[in-house]
């Protein structure tokens, strides 16, 4: 597969601003497989009618978080951000500014316990029955930074590397939400 080819066809394609292109259907794909992991209940369809025309109709008497229609738009636009810092070596400063898009005018970002456009303050924990613990509030900095460095070290990043990566940084889980995804999909155009 050629990355760079479809770095630059994506580009493209988001400058032409036309439908149905691969950079359409990532889109979609990428705001509508990133909400799922999430909990979120919207069908691709409905994701890509929020994309195409800025409108949502339920088809169905579910109650929908007005929070998973407004990470699926933020979805779009942090879309956007990560291809205008495709070739950008991955940073902490671009963790958080990836977390601080996802979230604008969400609940979260109203709630302190949350600290969006920082690393989480309150200790968190991954699944239900199988519990994984996440590093400690406290130790998150340094962690990152240490991940960080670790993968960008690597010259030819393999998708072996993406998916270490994605583990160690699951672990640490550094948001006090669950927008860690975001930062998972940013590896995948990165090389």
């Amino acid at each position: 597969m050629d990355i760079d080819k479809i770095k630059k066809e994506l580009i493209g394609q988001k400058k032409s601003k036309f439908k149905g292109n691969i950079y359409h259907y990532s889109q979609v794909n990428f705001s509508y497989n990133s909400n799922k992991i999430e909990g979120s209940r919207l069908t691709s369809d409905q994701i890509e009618a929020i994309l195409d025309t800025s409108y949502f109709v339920s088809k169905s008497d579910d109650l929908i978080k007005l929070d998973d229609l407004i990470e699926s738009k933020n979805h779009f636009k942090l879309f956007d951000y990560m291809l205008d810092n495709v070739d950008n070596q991955l940073s902490k400063k671009m963790i958080i500014e990836m977390n601080k898009i996802l979230k604008r005018n969400t609940s979260d970002e109203e709630n302190p316990r949350y600290n969006v456009g920082g690393f989480k303050i309150v200790p968190n924990i991954i699944g239900i029955i199988n519990i994984i613990n996440t590093t400690d509030p406290k130790d998150v900095e340094k962690e990152i930074d240490k991940l960080l460095l670790e993968y960008n070290l690597k010259t030819d990043i393999s998708l072996e590397d993406i998916i270490d990566f994605r583990y160690k940084f699951e672990k640490i889980h550094p948001f006090g939400d669950d927008s860690d995804t975001l930062v998972k999909n940013k590896l995948l155009f990165s090389n």
